[in-house]
């Protein structure tokens, strides 16, 4: 095959060179044979080396597949890909993004595109008599009576992204939206930067590595963390625990993005990667757990704190319930986020495959905290590929509170979803350090562009809500949104994720109705272990 190969490309030289040295000048005859002369170089150059077969057996020609692999994406999603069929976001999700953010025309003709008999289609039922929803009114109150400070909030405010993975423009812009917006912006766990200080809301979110309340030797200090936790833009504090896109494993920025300001920030050396451990050093069981959390909440001075993972042992869970009612230490809120969920980059196993998906979670957690008779104290956050009103309405549905969205709120950004997070190439300058790609995020205009699509994305809530018949989201049940299943089967949540009873976890006369799920977990589950 390699013969017939150098045979074909000695007739292209020959066809090509051969009629412009016969016809041409001397420049475009030179100018051909230099161009010439390089292409014979790659040929030698593959044909000798031995890494790459592909290159051996088909010299100068083998390297097209590198280049079609490398523009793929752009390939798949422009040419190749329908409005319902990209990932890990559909065009049309894409599109509703972008059009709320802009400001342009979001209905669309002729009926949905979507299947309405295929499995796993999703509705709510509407009401004969429709009401009037304001959007302005859609908020809710966060902190338990162990809260000093309790905190107003929107229905949907902006998920954890940190700055390095996020680029100071893009951090800026966000901040800038949820002022305009008033709603709150979570840091992520890279720390309090000058960029997240432009007048919008904080959630400070803390993980394992404590960046922004850490020691030289990578532990909790608590100078440090009362610091920032005390400063006046920090309106709360999220313990993470682990989040969806790789539950159970510690976070890692790239030293190409760790930048001189950056590992000031997170208090870490300069030019090296930044492992986050998979687990926290400060706790290691439930009722220690609750301690730090009562310990973070009395040093930032009463403001709500609480803490995010996603769904893994339930009995895990169950235990830190069991903790709360022994110690009787609230968290302020829990952030539940689904395995389908994040924004950075994961290794495939985990992103693929470990976690709880961000449905089944959610309507765990809530169960867990109506069957303890605690969720009148404790806000739930939902957090995992939420973009649209009906996604909000349906995690509202199963018990949440409030909304957390990422990659919404980076759509909004001018994300183009060209999967180069982890590469610090993103080409519209939202997941980058580099400057060449910053420079065409204008802040000015994004920061309108997040206001805009919160505000769209809440008056559509609003809207949908009010052709329900209710007043408020808080009224909408599990029972109000199906699903189907097969042809001829629709469940509603209800069916598909039965609630608990308020006190049905430890009232007697309800423990002796649940099904072996509840009454093994209850078992396993221990204040002392996780």
């Amino acid at each position: 095959m390699q013969k017939e190969i150098m045979s074909i490309l000695v007739i292209l030289s020959i066809l090509i060179v051969g009629p412009v040295c016969y016809f041409g000048g001397l420049i475009s005859s030179l100018i051909v044979s230099i161009l010439v002369g390089i292409f014979w170089v790659l040929a030698a150059f593959d044909m000798f080396q031995n890494k790459r077969a592909i290159r051996k057996n088909f010299p100068v020609i083998g390297r097209l597949r590198y280049l079609f692999e490398a523009i793929r994406p752009e390939l798949q999603q422009y040419f190749i890909e329908s409005n319902l069929s990209g990932r890990p976001i559909p065009r049309e999700l894409r599109s509703v993004v972008y059009q709320r953010a802009k400001g342009q025309l979001q209905t669309q003709p002729f009926g949905t595109q979507r299947d309405v008999e295929k499995e796993g289609h999703e509705w709510v039922r509407h009401s004969m008599l429709p009401v009037t929803v304001e959007a302005e009114d859609l908020v809710t109150l966060v902190g338990s009576h162990d809260c000093d400070k309790k905190v107003q909030t929107s229905l949907m405010n902006i998920s954890a992204m940190s700055y390095g993975s996020l680029s100071w423009a893009a951090v800026k812009a966000l901040n800038l939206g949820a002022k305009k917006g008033r709603f709150l912006h979570n840091t992520g766990e890279g720390g309090v930067s000058e960029h997240h200080l432009q007048g919008g809301n904080l959630i400070w979110q803390i993980g394992t590595g404590y960046f922004g309340a850490r020691k030289p030797d990578g532990t909790f200090g608590r100078e440090m963390y009362k610091a920032n936790a005390l400063r006046p833009e920090v309106k709360m504090i999220e313990l993470k625990l682990s989040q969806g896109a790789k539950p159970g494993k510690g976070g890692m920025l790239p030293a190409s993005k760790v930048t001189k300001e950056i590992a000031e920030i997170r208090g870490v050396p300069i030019g090296e990667d930044v492992i986050s451990p998979s687990g926290h050093s400060a706790f290691g069981t439930p009722v220690e757990l609750l301690h730090f959390i009562q310990e973070l909440r009395d040093l930032s001075g009463g403001k709500p704190v609480g803490f995010k993972l996603c769904v893994g042992r339930h009995e895990e869970f169950v235990s830190i319930c069991k903790a709360i009612i022994q110690e009787q230490i609230y968290p302020d809120f829990i952030s539940v986020d689904g395995a389908e969920g994040g924004t950075g980059a994961a290794p495939l196993e985990f992103a693929n495959s470990v976690g709880t998906p961000l449905d089944e979670g959610l309507a765990f957690v809530v169960n867990c905290l109506n069957g303890f008779g605690i969720k009148d104290q404790i806000s739930v956050f939902s957090s995992g590929k939420i973009l649209t009103a009906f996604h909000l309405l349906t995690k509202l549905s199963l018990g949440a509170d409030a909304i957390m969205s990422a990659r919404g709120m980076m759509l909004a950004l001018g994300c183009i979803q060209a999967v180069k997070c982890n590469t610090n190439h993103c080409p519209v300058g939202v997941a980058t350090t580099k400057e060449k790609y910053i420079k065409g995020l204008v802040v000015t205009d994004k920061s309108e562009r997040v206001r805009r699509y919160h505000y769209e994305t809440l008056h559509a809530l609003a809207e949908i809500v009010g052709a329900m018949g209710y007043h408020h989201p808080m009224e909408v049940m599990r029972e109000d949104v199906s699903r189907r299943l097969g042809d001829d089967k629709v469940r509603s949540y209800e069916e598909l994720f039965p609630s608990m009873p308020v006190g049905g976890l430890i009232d007697p006369d309800h423990q002796i109705h649940l099904n072996s799920f509840w009454k093994t977990v209850l078992e396993k589950a221990s204040t002392n272990k996780f």
